[in-house]
């Protein structure tokens, strides 16, 4: 026996081991590759941290994504789905669905994340970049969550979905009350969720009438020609496209813009490859950064419909299955030197936007933006350094998503791009510092 068998089981779900998780996990892979644990919200379940049995119970039609499957009492099975919402209105979505209304739901939203159509939207996602980081470029500090990090990926999705300009500021209100508050009890995360489908309602309402190129006219007219999706069915895919497409990149751009402070090696490296007109290290180090420190810590809920065997350990129909994915991207058993940050690492299957018919849709977007979102801030603020000590920085706590609450930092102070394509000048359109 070596002396790591005798090291205690850790304790998980404190707000020490959200600061950091990865030595709690590779306790698990290597004692209890498939654990069974009690929540902070009381439900029990299993968590898978290997990459093998994490890639298998990705793919596994056994594990259901629809919480009637879970065999608890109404209270717990009520945690298992969207924060603050208890009714079925906004429960008919790609994270909460099987086959055979999985595959029609996503095979109608599928056409606005095509290659092409993340294309044709690259230049306003830089106009985005740069419109925010020239509000800030010129004070010589910021704090990277609320001014860059979580503005983007709002007004683009936004954008996307075809929400106006003008009504944006309110989903980014919105937005930000559930990410503070996550899926808790709290009275405004209920209110938040109730006033986002119904001005998703109204606007589906208001399309019909004036349909355009975006993706919730293009669920009308899918609709419309026979493949009958329900207005709930649409505005709940409104929903959870917004809501999950922009918390996996807020965590993208704060996590991978701490990873890269912290490796000022691997930093530098990207630089100079930007420096010299080269993108293929960006993509890379992207793909890397989802590796090592990834906005999605552990994937949504699964259930078992049957008995089934997951990594020795056999699992009672009903039971709640948590694939980790900040786990099996550090497996040793599948990644070279996996707690290393290389931006230039090849063999990088990670699993950090899922894997299987439940893939994560806005992958493509989420890449376009992580990217456009760290060449920017590198190129425009060559000096970026960390505004606080390391050790000062706090997480959001949570189950599936992990994410810095701030992330203050300090540069040279530069003058302002010029013209960009610009949000509103209006003062509330500047993300709330309490968010």
């Amino acid at each position: 026996m070596t002396s790591s068998d005798t090291t205690p089981a850790p304790t998980l779900f404190t707000w020490e081991f959200a600061t950091d998780p990865y030595p709690a996990y590779a306790w698990l892979r290597e004692h209890a590759p498939v654990h069974r644990t009690t929540l902070p919200s009381g439900v029990e379940a299993w968590l898978v941290t290997r990459y093998t049995d994490a890639k298998q119970a990705l793919a596994d039609a056994r594990l259901s994504k629809n919480p009637a499957h879970h065999d608890g009492p109404e209270h717990a099975r009520g945690r298992t789905g969207i924060p603050g919402e208890r009714k079925a209105e906004l429960m008919t979505h790609l994270l909460n669905i099987d086959p055979p209304d999985h595959t029609r739901l996503r095979r109608l939203v599928s056409k606005a994340f095509t290659p092409r159509r993340v294309a044709e939207f690259a230049p306003r996602v830089q106009g985005l970049t740069n419109d925010l980081i020239d509000r800030f470029a010129a004070t010589g500090e910021a704090d990277l969550i609320h001014d860059f990090a979580f503005p983007l990926p709002i007004h683009a999705i936004c954008d996307l979905l075809g929400v106006p300009r003008e009504d944006q500021d309110d989903f980014r209100d919105w937005a930000g009350m559930m990410i503070r508050h996550g899926g808790g009890p709290r009275g405004g995360v209920a209110r938040s969720v109730k006033k986002m489908r119904a001005y998703l309602l109204d606007l589906i309402h208001r399309k019909r009438g004036d349909l355009g190129d975006d993706l919730i006219s293009g669920l009308i007219r899918a609709s419309d020609h026979g493949e009958h999706l329900t207005e709930n069915e649409a505005a709940a895919m409104a929903f959870i496209l917004l809501f999950a497409g922009f918390e996996t990149t807020v965590n993208l751009i704060g996590n991978g813009t701490l990873a890269l402070l912290t490796h000022p090696d691997q930093r530098d490296r990207l630089q100079k490859s930007l420096a010299a007109g080269e993108r293929g290290l960006l993509e890379t180090g992207v793909e890397e950064l989802l590796r090592y420190d990834g906005p999605v810590e552990l994937a949504t809920w699964r259930f078992a419909t049957g008995p089934l065997t997951l990594g020795g350990q056999d699992i009672a129909p009903g039971d709640p299955v948590l694939v980790v994915l900040a786990a099996a991207d550090r497996d040793p058993a599948r990644f070279e030197h996996p707690d290393t940050l290389d931006l230039g690492r090849r063999d990088n299957q990670h699993l950090g936007y899922g894997h299987g018919i439940h893939y994560c849709l806005g992958a493509p977007l989420a890449r376009l933006e992580g990217q456009t979102a760290l060449a920017t801030l590198l190129t425009r603020l060559p000096d970026l350094q960390l505004g606080v000590p390391v050790d000062e920085l706090r997480w959001r706590g949570g189950l599936i998503m992990r994410g810095l609450r701030t992330l203050p930092v300090t540069f040279t102070p530069r003058t302002p791009d010029g013209p960009s394509e610009r949000l509103s000048d209006r003062p509330s359109d500047r993300p709330s510092r309490q968010t």
